[in-house]
C-alpha cells in the first residue's frame, strides 16, 4: 500500500502522460517521479495486449529502481481497422529517428478509411502497480467516440486532436485539461485505482 510522502515512479517517458498522472495522483500526495527523471530506460513493448505491455512496464521498471511503480499503456482501437492500431499506437506515430510525430498516424488511419467520414473508435487505458514485493495490480478503462479529420485542438496528445468522445462536440484536444481529465480513458481507470489505494 502507499502512504503520503512514498515515493511512487511513473514508468514512462511521454510528457503528457507523465503530467496528465501527476495530476491524477495530487490527492495522495506522493512523492512522483518519472521513470525519465530517473534515467530509466524504456523496456521493450513485446506483450500483445494493453494488460500485458502494462504489467511488463511496471515491472520492469520497478526492478531498475526497487521502488513502486505506476505503469499505462493506452491507446486508439478504430473498429474499421479492426482495432489498430491499438496497442501499437504509438509507433504508428514513429519517425526514423524514434521520435513520434502523431500526424504520420492520422495519415497512415486515413489512407485507409474515407476522411470525410467520422469513423467508430475507442480509447483503451490499462494502469498497472508493481510493488517491489512482486505484487502487481492491473485496472482498466475505456472511452468511446469517434475519429475524424481535419485534426481539431491544441490540448492533449497523441490522437487527442481527432478523438471526438461520445455524447460532445470537441475532440479531446479541444476540452479543458482538467475537463478531457474527467471524462478519460486514463480518468475510467484512475477511478479503479483510487479505490484500490483508499483501501484501509
Amino acid at each position: 500500500m502507499l502512504n503520503p510522502n512514498d515515493r511512487l515512479v511513473i514508468a514512462s517517458h511521454n510528457k503528457g502522460k507523465i503530467r496528465e498522472i501527476r495530476e491524477l495522483l495530487e490527492p495522495f500526495q506522493l512523492d512522483v517521479v518519472s521513470a525519465d527523471d530517473l534515467g530509466i530506460p524504456e523496456p521493450d513493448e513485446t506483450g500483445t495486449t494493453f494488460v500485458e505491455n502494462s504489467v511488463l512496464k511496471a515491472v520492469e521498471i520497478m526492478k531498475h529502481c526497487g521502488l513502486p511503480c505506476l505503469a499505462d499503456d493506452s491507446g486508439i482501437a478504430i473498429d474499421a481497422l479492426n482495432g489498430d492500431p491499438g496497442i501499437y499506437s504509438a509507433r504508428w506515430a514513429q519517425k526514423e529517428d524514434g521520435t513520434r510525430d502523431f500526424s504520420l498516424a492520422y495519415d497512415r488511419i486515413f489512407k485507409s478509411l474515407d476522411p470525410q467520414q467520422s469513423h467508430k473508435a475507442h480509447f483503451v487505458c490499462v494502469l498497472t502497480l508493481a510493488f517491489p514485493d512482486g505484487a502487481t495490480h492491473s485496472f482498466e478503462g475505456q472511452v468511446h467516440g469517434h475519429i475524424r479529420l481535419p485534426a481539431r485542438g491544441d490540448h492533449g496528445f497523441g490522437y487527442d486532436p481527432i478523438f471526438t468522445p461520445e455524447g460532445y462536440s470537441q475532440t479531446f484536444a479541444e476540452m479543458g485539461q482538467d475537463f478531457k481529465e474527467g471524462i478519460s480513458h486514463r480518468y475510467h481507470a484512475f477511478e479503479q485505482l483510487k479505490q484500490f489505494l483508499r483501501k484501509p
